[in-house]
């Protein structure tokens, strides 16, 4: 009787606690999304600010007055809503964007027109291109819709592009994680309800400030953070090929991306052997290099002074890259100071590569913290950077999480590793809880096992 009453004790001091946690939540981001308007000086953001205040204000009571499970469906979608669709739809309605749009679309035009995204002689920071190539791919619709007509306004902008492309990514790594490694998609994650948990998971982060404010006024970092999760997905399920011509598409989009080639290769190292690694490593650089030396062979100069030199402060003219981070800070005392960002940057990248020899990923979650904590050294020590780009190591964690990726990989196939399975430990991908896989689970196991041993012998 007595633990019957501690258990519903606990049982509704856990219901108290959610039924608080969802409304704080929505008021905390609807305090951040409020106060864009009084301190921004920048149109996009006060109009995405005053739009998602009220969605998250609304998703905030909602979450408060409703019953269970409307209480965390309906705010989710008020939150949608107010901080995506009709901020969205006005900005683009109205040709408000951040520069990074026009940087694509103008860029998608010249790469039409000339062969390359670069301008020769670039005189303002406008006409600037800090990209790799493939950036300007997401504004060739631009060059083919031009400015004018109902067709141009809804699809010739860049933002519904890379909307687009993230939004695919997303969706496509789910599917990638659950199937087994041939084809077949019966086996599924351990973690009860997956699907429901991924959707509604993606759904929250989605509306979150952290992807609703930078997919309403630019868009430019959520293609990239896309293809990494997808190439991820990839390296888990044993595709090397895959997951290197992903990773192809990512690193000619913008630099920021070459630091998952690594990671993706030392998971693919670890879960499924050297070879795949290597082929992956492969693939990734004849892709990327399919994509950049075009335009590098075209305009070599201009691609160094504004790819390179700009983005890291040492170019002609100054980035806008202003956010007071600490490698920015120490690049304003001079040369001096830019050196020692610069050294402190290339420390944290080596001891991030060390760590991927010493102590390699063995799932998604493991390489998505790994990338979030190399491309966090990047962004915080680099000699110019922005708070938006600290999504993207958000973006990642919080995706290997939600797709349930933990609880698939080498165990499905049969090929662990031999260390793994002789010392009893867990290969790459098994599940880390103490939850048991189902019967039909445990046979295939037992099936592919079977087939393995049959193969090596």
């Amino acid at each position: 009787m007595i633990t019957w009453r501690v258990e519903r004790e606990n049982s509704r001091s856990a219901g108290r606690g959610a039924s608080w946690w969802w409304p704080v939540g929505w008021l905390l981001a609807a305090g951040w999304a409020a106060a864009f308007p009084l301190v921004s000086d920048v149109g996009t953001h006060r109009v995405w600010g005053v739009c998602a205040a009220f969605g998250y204000t609304a998703a905030a009571v909602a979450a408060r007055v409703l019953p269970r499970p409307r209480a965390v469906r309906v705010p989710v979608v008020l939150a949608l809503a107010g901080a995506v669709v009709l901020p969205l739809l006005l900005l683009v309605l109205t040709g408000q964007a951040q520069s990074e749009v026009d940087v694509i679309e103008r860029s998608g035009r010249l790469l039409y027109a000339t062969g390359t995204p670069y301008l020769d002689a670039p005189r303002r920071v406008e006409e600037y291109t800090p990209y790799l190539p493939g950036m300007a791919l997401l504004g060739i619709p631009r060059a083919l819709l031009g400015e004018h007509g109902w067709a141009a306004r809804y699809f010739g902008d860049a933002r519904v592009w890379c909307a687009a492309v993230f939004l695919s990514c997303l969706v496509a790594s789910r599917a990638v994680v659950r199937r087994r490694p041939g084809g077949s998609a019966h086996i599924r994650s351990h973690v009860p309800d997956g699907d429901g948990r991924f959707a509604a998971v993606t759904a929250v982060l989605i509306a979150s400030p952290v992807v609703a404010l930078p997919l309403c006024v630019s868009g430019v970092d959520l293609p990239l953070a896309g293809l990494c999760v997808l190439a991820i997905a990839f390296a888990v399920r044993g595709r090397p090929v895959a997951a290197g011509l992903v990773l192809a598409a990512a690193c000619s989009l913008k630099w920021t991306a070459w630091p998952a080639i690594p990671v993706v290769v030392a998971l693919l190292g670890c879960a499924w052997g050297a070879r795949h690694g290597l082929r992956c490593a492969g693939t990734a650089a004849a892709g990327t290099a399919l994509l950049i030396l075009p335009s590098a062979l075209l305009s070599p100069g201009p691609m160094a002074e504004q790819v390179l030199a700009f983005p890291t402060g040492q170019g002609e003219l100054a980035t806008p890259a202003t956010s007071p981070l600490p490698g920015r800070l120490l690049a304003e005392q001079g040369a001096t100071g830019w050196v020692v960002a610069v050294t402190l940057l290339l420390c944290g990248a080596s001891a991030v590569g060390l760590s991927l020899v010493l102590r390699p990923p063995r799932d998604a979650v493991g390489a998505a913290d790994r990338l979030a904590v190399g491309l966090s050294i990047a962004f915080l020590l680099a000699p110019a950077g922005r708070f938006g780009y600290l999504a993207l190591p958000v973006l990642l964690v919080v995706w290997a999480r939600s797709v349930g990726a933990g609880s698939v990989g080498a165990r499905w196939s049969g090929t662990g590793s031999a260390d793994a399975r002789s010392s009893g430990t867990r290969s790459v991908g098994a599940p880390s809880s103490g939850t048991e896989p189902a019967p039909q689970d445990r046979d295939a196991d037992a099936q592919l096992a079977t087939a393995g041993a049959g193969r090596r012998s």
